[in-house]
């Protein structure tokens, strides 16, 4: 019998700033679109893994919040878990629900993430990503982090006096150290930007629409140099779901097998104690190697991509990672359209984060939602013709000289 896995259904609300909605009405807007694209009801669904991070620090709610959550959507009395996996948890919920699968345990399962991060106080939210990174030494990390940046003459009047996230300075020394070893560029980091920005106006579910110009990328408002705001991902509310089911779960459902998409690998990896430039090392060129490896394919067969922008600099060093440019090209090949829909490599056509929004538990699941519209061909203005394989990656936290976790899933029609 196959043991192949499907997603048969995908939903997500537009992400953005959701002042005056709850976390339930997101979360039953993104549930309630799946379920209609899976053709399913709340009673098909065997397992739910429920993906949120800032629910216990925002809203005090410990514990239990998938099982409280979901029972308010109707779904109860069925296994459930909460996962928390810094900005990889939506997609540690989906690789876990494929897993109940593969194991026979159900044959379909829900994964769905949920997030209000916005609130009055805003350096209060920023403080949601102080407990990314080991907090017993987070002075020293910092300090180390920092470092790598030091050698790369900083310009006047290019530090905001703006609350921003610690994470977002630890970005910029990251962008100064690829400048100095492989001559990256502010401007090709804007490239990176402007791209982004303009996938982003053809994608309703993006929390900014507006295009931006590599030069008007690089005449905004700075954070810390080299980044700017347009660079930078937001903080954002929203919710996303993500349906997947078995052979027997496609029968169970009657889905249109032309719809339905494969789950043709999935990689988790966390990381190692390796040297700032063991770049073969790093977390996320072993979780692309063993997502390649279980795929039967190379970067050179990926149609399309989803990867992390926290900073417009995650691309650059995600593409490279993956092997979809060579170490030190992900800039130049930016600049040059490679990245672009219509180009070699389409990567983030959704906006990525730095436009479509980063809520932390529902953000793997939007890049979900994103490759599979883009492999059945219904992204509109933003469709990457012929695309046949699918590739996300999805990094979180902080250990060492690397995300804490790093995710790859590969699809394919």
């Amino acid at each position: 019998m196959s043991n192949s896995i499907y997603i048969v259904g995908v939903g997500m609300t537009q992400f953005g700033r959701h002042i005056e909605r709850s976390l339930e009405s997101l979360a039953r807007e993104a549930l309630d679109m799946a379920l209609k694209d899976a053709n399913a009801a709340k009673i098909d669904i065997g397992q739910v893994f429920y993906s949120g991070v800032t629910q216990a620090i925002l809203q005090g709610q410990t514990a239990v919040p998938g099982e409280i959550l979901l029972g308010k959507l109707g779904i109860a009395g069925v296994p459930t878990w909460n996962i928390e996996n810094a900005c990889c948890s939506g997609t540690s919920a989906f690789q876990l629900a494929v897993q109940a699968l593969k194991a026979s345990q159900c044959d379909v399962a829900l994964a769905i993430g949920a997030e209000k991060m916005n609130i009055e106080d805003k350096r209060r939210a920023l403080s949601l990503f102080e407990g990314g990174w080991d907090v017993l030494t987070a002075q020293e990390s910092e300090a180390r982090l920092l470092a790598l940046g030091v050698g790369v003459e900083v310009p006047e009047g290019s530090e905001s006096d703006r609350p921003y996230s610690r994470f977002m300075a630890i970005y910029a020394a990251m962008c100064r150290f690829w400048m100095k070893n492989f001559g990256t560029t502010q401007r090709q980091i804007a490239a990176v930007s402007s791209k982004n920005h303009m996938h982003s106006v053809h994608n309703p579910f993006s929390q900014y629409r507006k295009p931006f110009s590599i030069d008007e990328v690089l005449a905004a408002a700075p954070i810390t140099y080299p980044l700017t705001i347009p660079m930078c991902s937001p903080l954002s509310d929203g919710a996303a779901a993500v349906i997947v089911c078995s052979e027997a779960g496609l029968k169970k459902l009657g889905v249109d097998r032309s719809r339905a998409i494969r789950v043709a690998a999935t990689s988790i990896t966390t990381a190692t104690d390796r040297a700032a430039d063991a770049f073969e090392q790093a977390v996320c060129r072993r979780a692309a190697q063993a997502a390649y490896e279980q795929a039967g394919i190379g970067p050179e067969d990926v149609s399309v991509a989803e990867v992390h922008d926290a900073s417009a600099m995650g691309e650059i060093m995600a593409v490279e990672y993956l092997g979809l440019t060579p170490m030190g090209g992900g800039g130049a090949a930016a600049e040059a359209g490679e990245l672009s829909v219509g180009g070699r490599v389409p990567v983030n056509p959704s906006g990525g984060l730095e436009s479509k929004g980063h809520p932390i538990g529902a953000t793997g699941l939007g890049q979900i939602f994103e490759l599979v519209t883009q492999l059945r061909g219904e992204a509109g203005g933003r469709q990457v013709e012929g695309a046949k394989v699918a590739l996300q990656e999805n990094g979180g936290g902080q250990i060492g000289y690397e995300e804490a976790v790093v995710t790859v899933n590969i699809f394919t029609r």
